[in-house]
């Protein structure tokens, strides 16, 4: 999806991939209406569904990141991803209006919903500054130097070469070449954070996927609290979730896998774009809340059920943690890497670079809840202790970054003295 973002118009592009996935969620809740029974029409219609819906991430972020620049790029997308959580909690409850009477609205009316969003884009998304008159952002800051292990490959950059790059960059953005699926694996960082955030998303959608199931066999709910999360509660925030808590199980498992992550998730997108801002490094940053997560999740093991205020703190915690990596690598990290100055001023690479880092990241979250459903028969302390030592793989995947961003900030130390 990255490759073809890159080729087409961005708007024509997420327009007709959010029409297709409209008109396949529909599809999927109309089976409900026209009285399916066939495993298979469910099977290819999600499968339909998933393809299309991967035309969004690449898309929108190449389009976010056409417009900030990467000063405050951290910050700008810490605050823009928040939608992902509130999309999480609306859907949620859009959804299970619905679930014990007709669920094949749970289906139609968010496909209506997204087709509705597509048509909205198709006639008001702008891609790019110069558009409408505005000036292009700087994707690099003046501060920032060349460094030697950044130059172009022996086996040649990302882009054919220095002449053709800057023939590019004095060029229109139309004209300029979209990067090869190789030529964005050469760029430096990608294949570093791609792999961090397979295991930062393992350990992200396990547990996001296995969470109510845990507090099911910790706390001591019973499987149908479980199973009426959706109607007993609704999204009320903190509060709320306290007030759920305290007068059922059902409404407590809502809030822990619902409320607490998004709230967790939106803090933790929006603290680690403002650190890594501020500090200049995106890869200390996720390394530093990813090596904090792992303590974090090993306590919330321990104590977490300790407590509905206990449970309720440590989950915004893990989720922040855990989360805000996860948020930062598929945001500014991705708008950073596919403006990197190898590609000497071609802003084509932001939509494959960011599906390059994203898909890898899917890895993750596929294999993180199936290997959890492996390993809990042996014990739920080997799950925390996988998610753990995902989290510390992820950080070892970025040393050699963190290395280099030390050794920036030194140097820069030394010039000021």
């Amino acid at each position: 999806s990255g490759i073809f973002g890159e080729r087409l118009p961005l708007r024509y592009y997420l327009s007709a991939g959010m029409l297709l996935s409209g008109l396949f969620t529909a599809l999927f809740g109309l089976g409900y209406f026209w009285n399916i029974h066939v495993l298979w029409y469910f099977i290819v219609m999600q499968i339909c569904n998933g393809l299309v819906q991967t035309t969004g991430w690449p898309a929108v972020v190449a389009c976010v990141g056409n417009w900030f620049g990467k000063g405050k790029r951290g910050l700008v997308m810490g605050v823009w991803n928040s939608h992902t959580s509130v999309g999480n909690i609306v859907g949620s409850l859009v959804a299970g209006a619905w679930v014990s009477s007709a669920w094949g609205l749970s289906f139609v009316v968010p496909g209506l919903v997204i087709a509705s969003m597509g048509i909205v884009c198709f006639f008001f998304l702008v891609e790019h500054p110069e558009d409408v008159g505005c000036s292009p952002p700087l994707h690099r800051t003046n501060s920032e130097e060349k460094d030697p292990e950044e130059a172009a490959p022996e086996d040649g950059p990302p882009l054919a070469s220095s002449r053709t790059g800057l023939e590019r960059t004095a060029g229109s953005k139309d004209s300029a070449a979209a990067i090869s699926f190789l030529g964005a694996l050469r760029i430096p960082g990608v294949v570093e954070f791609s792999l961090c955030l397979l295991f930062a998303k393992l350990v992200s959608y396990t547990f996001l996927y296995w969470l109510p199931l845990y507090i099911v066999n910790v706390a001591r709910f019973g499987a149908k609290e479980a199973g009426d999360l959706s109607t007993l509660f609704d999204a009320g925030g903190i509060v709320g979730g306290w007030r759920a808590g305290r007068s059922g199980g059902s409404g407590w498992v809502r809030f822990s896998r619902g409320e607490c992550g998004a709230h967790g998730a939106s803090a933790g997108g929006i603290l680690a774009g403002l650190v890594s801002d501020y500090a200049g490094g995106r890869a200390t940053t996720c390394c530093v809340m990813l090596l904090l997560a792992a303590p974090m999740l090993f306590l919330y093991n321990h104590i977490g059920q300790n407590g509905i205020a206990t449970s309720i703190a440590m989950l915004i915690v893990c989720g922040a943690l855990v989360n805000g990596p996860y948020a930062l690598i598929t945001t500014a990290v991705s708008a950073d890497l596919g403006t990197h100055e190898s590609l000497q001023g071609n802003s084509k690479a932001l939509a494959t670079v960011t599906a390059i880092i994203d898909g890898t990241g899917s890895v993750g979250a596929a294999l993180g809840p199936l290997l959890a459903g492996l390993i809990s028969p042996t014990g739920w302390n080997n799950v925390f202790y996988m998610l753990i030592a995902a989290d510390v793989l992820a950080c070892l995947l970025l040393s050699r970054l963190v290395l280099k961003e030390t050794r920036s900030w030194c140097g820069a130390m030394a010039r000021r003295r």
